[in-house]
């Protein structure tokens, strides 16, 4: 079974939401990449995840959430803009946070669930994950996946271990 098929079929997407948003995300000329969870999984072991979280370059974000608002359900919040359709578990979440638009100048093709798609370096998603282990206001439980993502990346760059603040290593078994 293809990783694209399995990752459909955990996330119950008869809406084929993924292939609509990145063929929008493709036919838009936006520059993104793929950063979170997903963005792990293009470097390390994949584990499975029900949100693919995207990073747009900032001059980009006011037509693609235009675009998105078309065709699927969108939602603000304070640093993200989420997207979702019927009939499907996944979501879409478009990262607004001005620390990450650098990421999309850097990123590069990489595989991400039988997906060739622009990625975040490594040493970007790592500090996206930092930032978010760190964030007091996430839930406790989103905090330890970061924690996981985080022991994820160093399994196969340990050269980034220096990078890690002392108090999140000190976590991580």
């Amino acid at each position: 079974m293809k990783s694209s098929t399995y990752w459909k079929a955990v996330l119950v997407d008869r809406a084929n939401f993924l292939e609509r948003v990145l063929e929008l995300l493709k036919t838009s000329g936006v520059r993104y990449c793929v950063v979170g969870g997903a963005g792990v999984n293009a470097y390390a072991d994949p584990v499975v995840t029900q949100d693919l979280d995207v990073v747009v370059a900032a001059e980009d974000i006011g037509v693609l959430e235009a675009e998105l608002g078309r065709h699927f359900t969108v939602r603000q919040f304070p640093h993200s803009i989420n997207v979702s359709a019927p009939d499907s578990k996944l979501q879409v979440q478009i990262q607004t946070d001005p620390r990450y638009f650098e990421y999309v100048h850097r990123a590069e093709i990489r595989d991400v669930m039988d997906y060739q798609l622009p990625v975040a370096h490594i040493e970007d998603i790592l500090q996206g994950k930092i930032w978010a282990a760190m964030d007091a206001d996430r839930r406790q439980s989103k905090r330890q996946k970061d924690l996981a993502d985080i022991a994820r990346i160093l399994e196969v760059s340990p050269s980034l271990r220096s990078r890690v603040p002392g108090e999140l290593l000190a976590k991580l078994v």
